[in-house]
C-alpha cells in the first residue's frame, strides 16, 4: 500500500469539507521548499492563496505550485503581514525556525517545521502520519515537527514490526545522499566527479573530505560519545515517535556519492519471533511501504529507483541466523529524502490535519 492510497488529500478535502487554505512556504527556493511546492500541487491540497518566504537573496523571485504563483518575500522583513495564513511549511533551517516560527503561530497559523529546532520539545508533536497521526490531537504551541529524513523512512518500516512483534534492539547504518546537505553539496559531488575523471579541479568545501567516489562515515558534527548529531537524532526521534524512551537503538550515519535517496541497513532484535516470510507479508500490507524483495531476480530497493517517489521501499528481508528463536531480522530500506524524508511527510501532516477537521468549511 502506498502513502498516496493511505491519505489522498483531494478525496480527504472533499469528504471533510475543507475550505481552500492560505499556505506559506518558508524556505521556498531551497531543495525541500521546491519539492514542497511540487508535492502540494500533486496531492491536490486546496489552496486559496500561496505565499512564499526566503532570505533577502531570493526575495522577488517567482515560485509556482501548480497553477498558483507567488512572489518570494523576505522573511527578515520586520513589517510582514502574516494574518490569514492557515499553515506555514518551514524548511529554512533550525535557526530561522527558532527565530520566526512563533511569528506565524502568533498570527494564527499552524507551523509544520522541517528542521531539528522543535523535534524533541515535549509540547511539540513529532509526526510520521502512517505511524503516529494521533499525536496531532494536541498541538499546544501551534507547531508540528517533521522528523529527520532518515528517521521518517525508518519509522514507516519499523512501526508495523513494533506493533506485531515488539522491538528489543535496533541497529541502523545509513547511506545518505548529498541532497540531504543541500544544493551546494550536490554541486560539489558533481564537480569533484569531474576532478576524479580528470576533467576539472575542485577542492572540497561543503564536506571535510572528497565525496566523489568515496564514503564519509560522518553526517553532521560529532557530539557526545563520538556519535554525530545525525546519529543522535535518529535515536532520540525514533524513541519519541514510537513512545519507547528506552528503546535500544544504535546508528552509524554515512554520506555517499548519491544525489537523491537515503538507504538504510537495519538489523532488528524482536521481542517475539517472526520468520522472514511473516515479516514480508506484514510489510507488504503496511501503509506507506512498498515491498521490493526478489533478490534472485535482481529486485531490491535502490536510491535511483526511489528518487521522485513518495513510498518507502523495503527489501532484502532475511532471517538473522545469529539470533535465537527467529528474533533476528535484517532489512534494507530506501526512500527519496527530499520527498517522503521531508516534503511529502510535511504535506501528509497537513492532510492528517484536514481529516481531523482543522480547517473545515465552517471555520
Amino acid at each position: 500500500m502506498t502513502d498516496t492510497e493511505a491519505t489522498p488529500s483531494a478525496v480527504a478535502s472533499i469528504e471533510h469539507g475543507v475550505r481552500p487554505l492560505t499556505i506559506a512556504i518558508v524556505g521556498a527556493t531551497g531543495n525541500v521548499g521546491s519539492t514542497l511546492l511540487e508535492v502540494l500541487a500533486e496531492r491536490g491540497i486546496p489552496i486559496a492563496q500561496l505565499r512564499a518566504f526566503a532570505s533577502s537573496r531570493s526575495a522577488g523571485k517567482t515560485v509556482m505550485c501548480g497553477a498558483q504563483s507567488a512572489l518570494v518575500e523576505d522573511l527578515s522583513d520586520p513589517d510582514l503581514d502574516l494574518s490569514g495564513i492557515d499553515v506555514a511549511l518551514f524548511s529554512a533551517g533550525a535557526a530561522r525556525s527558532v527565530r520566526h516560527a512563533e511569528q506565524f503561530t502568533s498570527a494564527g497559523a499552524i507551523v509544520v517545521d522541517n528542521s531539528s529546532a522543535f523535534r524533541l520539545h515535549p509540547q511539540v508533536p513529532l509526526v510520521v502520519p502512517e505511524v503516529n497521526a494521533d499525536a496531532l490531537a494536541d498541538i499546544p504551541r501551534g507547531i508540528v515537527a517533521n522528523p529527520n529524513c532518515s528517521t521518517i523512512q525508518l519509522m514507516v518500516a519499523l512501526k508495523p514490526l513494533h506493533d506485531a512483534y515488539g522491538l528489543d534492539r535496533v541497529s541502523v547504518t545509513t547511506m545518505q545522499s548529498t541532497s540531504g546537505t543541500g544544493r551546494a553539496a550536490m554541486q560539489e559531488l558533481e564537480h569533484q566527479s569531474r576532478v576524479v575523471m580528470g576533467v576539472a579541479a575542485e577542492p572540497p568545501e561543503i564536506y571535510p573530505h572528497e565525496i566523489a567516489f568515496n564514503v564519509l562515515p560522518q553526517c553532521d558534527d560529532f557530539a557526545d560519545g563520538d556519535f554525530t548529531k545525525e546519529e543522535l537524532k535518529l535515536v532520540n526521534e525514533s524513541r519519541k515517535i514510537l513512545g519507547e524512551p528506552d528503546l535500544r537503538l544504535v546508528a552509524t550515519c554515512t554520506r555517499v556519492p548519491v544525489f537523491i535517496g537515503h538507504s538504510e541497513v537495519v538489523h532488528l532484535e524482536l521481542q517475539r519471533g517472526a520468520t522472514a516470510s511473516d515479516v514480508r507479508e506484514l510489510l507488504a500490507a503496511s501503509p506507506g511501504l512498498e515491498l521490493v524483495d526478489d533478490p534472485a531476480a535482481g529486485r531490491y530497493p535502490m536510491a535511483r529507483a526511489a528518487a521522485g517517489k513518495d513510498e518507502v521501499f523495503v527489501g532484502r528481508v532475511r532471517q538473522d541466523p545469529t539470533m535465537p528463536d527467529n528474533r533476528g531480522i535484517a532489512l534494507f530500506i530506501v526512500a527519496d529524502n527530499l520527498r517522503k524524508g521531508a516534503a511529502t511527510n510535511a504535506v501528509q501532516i497537513v492532510e492528517a490535519l484536514i481529516v481531523r477537521g482543522q480547517w473545515n468549511s465552517a471555520t
